[in-house]
């Protein structure tokens, strides 16, 4: 279908409930669960059996460590008695069993063998509801995203709250009521992922705060931990390299020979970074800059981003006097025994808001309702649909036959456009959860709205001016002009989440069939 028979009309209904664990045997497959915060929800109930597994494992542990310390006392009282002569039969006896016996059944242990080995068992049989290792790689990319579009402050991130910094200037744009902070290795983590890519803007700082929060710990020991201060310097003394800094990839790689001096590969890189210097016309010159990479390659990247900083803000809304808020009764008897609160956003293109277009238990039921179809969200690429980076979200489409409440949800929609929302005038319901990060880069005949803690606005880019996000309210435009034609200022973007759970409804109503069903101006003043 081509865009004059294309949209006429968007519409997205904003539901945004609360996050909650989903029933174990709805659980959807374990591929993308980065890209839908109800499918992170999820891996809370796997998480929650793997927490039993290790709660039994520890009271085995503990009894057989009760019972390796009672060994341990009864051996060092004998070596404590000091007149305890090996001359007396019974104890040399036993002095000989212990070494030839005890100790062995000590140090092969069977109950410490089954003890892991139940922990391990019970691991594998949930392991098939655990987030894939591409999970851990688009969660780590969803934070570069964050870090980016909202100039966030690695340092504050990996002490829990979303700072955005500008030379000495420091804002917070969210600070949670309970701060979470990031170890060293969950540092390593992003850093490594940035890193593999070959993406030193971002490996940098995350490697950075890696080494900083390693070398703090020092010496402790912690199981979970895959990463060590040597892994970190390793990577972070590369990264320098690759970007030109040779002197800060000679300062860490000696560092990192002083916690492993017989490390061959680094000994020839600190000769091979000192011949370097010592070569170079004037090792005293700065560092070059490392340029951020341009991944998506958006001409408007700085403008959608710049749109998304604001938080939806409208800085010019109320001087402008035909920007107004009234009720919308459209001369329909649906909408005058109950009117919609109306808020217009913008005049070219004409954008208007519709306040508590669903209640909260319309919303619950549209969540409920697409939740078990929820599929990672494609686009278009010739004749194929693929998932893309630049659109991080699952999405499921609803038919009104589902439920009765969305024949109503139609009729409410049909009163206010004064269009034909049944197919093949319209499409069904499209439902969308964004995941961690989750956003849609600068596209049209897309709409995407809805409430979250902060982020995941609005951003019409050549429009200039973003939509901030309305709990339970429905965003609607015109997207082609009279003649057909594509409306260039309706270019929109989908802000990425900074915190919260997003859930947008979408309705799309093509032109094809309806073409004199729309007024003749989409501006009432005309």
């Amino acid at each position: 279908m081509g865009p004059v028979a294309r949209l006429a009309a968007l519409l997205a209904v904003l539901a945004v409930l609360a996050l909650r664990a989903g029933d174990p045997a709805r659980a959807a497959a374990r591929d993308d669960t980065f890209s839908a915060l109800t499918s992170v929800a999820r891996a809370l109930a796997p998480e929650r059996r793997l927490l039993g597994l290790l709660r039994s494992y520890l009271r085995g542990e503990e009894a057989r460590l009760r019972d390796l310390t009672r060994f341990y006392d009864k051996v060092l009282s004998l070596h404590e008695d000091s007149a305890t002569p090996v001359s007396n039969p019974l104890l040399a006896f036993t002095l000989i069993k212990r070494l030839q016996s005890d100790w062995k059944n000590v140090v092969h242990s069977l109950e410490a063998s089954e003890n892991i080995r139940a922990l391990k068992d019970g691991y594998e049989k949930v392991e098939q509801d655990l987030p894939a290792f591409e999970d851990l790689e688009g969660a780590a990319r969803a934070l570069m995203r964050l870090q980016d579009v909202y100039m966030l402050n690695v340092k504050g991130l990996a002490r829990g709250v979303f700072q955005r910094v500008t030379g000495s200037a420091v804002t917070d744009l969210y600070r949670p009521r309970r701060l979470f902070s990031l170890t060293g290795d969950d540092c390593f983590h992003v850093g490594k992922v940035a890193y593999d890519m070959g993406d030193y803007y971002h490996a940098i700082p995350w490697l950075e705060e890696a080494v900083s929060l390693f070398r703090g710990s020092y010496g402790e020991w912690k199981t979970e931990d895959e990463a060590s201060l040597e892994d970190a310097l390793d990577h972070l003394a590369f990264a320098y390299f690759q970007a030109g800094n040779v002197s800060c990839a000679l300062s860490l790689s000696r560092e990192f020979l002083l916690y492993s001096p017989d490390n061959k590969r680094m000994a020839r890189n600190v000769l091979k970074y000192e011949k370097l210097l010592a070569e170079g016309p004037n090792p005293a010159v700065a560092e070059a800059v490392i340029q951020r990479p341009n991944v998506p390659h958006l001409q408007t990247r700085d403008t959608y981003e710049g749109l998304c900083q604001t938080l939806g803000s409208q800085p010019t809304h109320y001087q402008i006097p035909s920007l107004y808020c009234s009720y919308e009764t459209s001369s329909s008897p649906y909408l005058l025994l109950q009117p919609i609160r109306k808020e217009v956003i913008h005049l070219e293109p004409y954008v208007v808001l519709y306040h508590d277009f669903v209640s909260d238990a319309e919303a619950q039921k549209i969540r409920g309702l697409a939740e078990p179809w929820l599929q990672r969200s494609v686009v278009a690429s010739g004749e194929k649909q693929l998932p893309v980076e630049y659109r991080i979200s699952k999405s499921a489409w609803l038919k009104d036959t589902v439920d009765p409440m969305l024949v109503t949800l139609d009729h409410r929609i049909a009163a206010l456009t004064g269009l034909d929302v049944q197919p093949p005038y319209a499409e069904y319901l499209q439902v969308v959860n964004y995941g961690i990060g989750g956003h849609y880069e600068p596209h049209f005949d897309h709409a995407t709205l809805s409430s979250v803690e902060a982020g995941g606005a609005t951003a019409f880019i050549y429009g200039n001016f973003s939509v901030p996000v309305v709990k339970n309210a429905a965003l609607f435009w015109w997207n082609l002009h009279r003649s057909g034609e594509g409306d260039g200022d309706t270019l929109h973007a989908g802000c990425p989440v900074l915190v919260g759970d997003k859930w947008v409804a979408n309705k799309w109503i093509h032109e094809y069939g309806q073409e004199f069903r729309r007024p003749c101006s989409s501006r009432p003043e005309d």
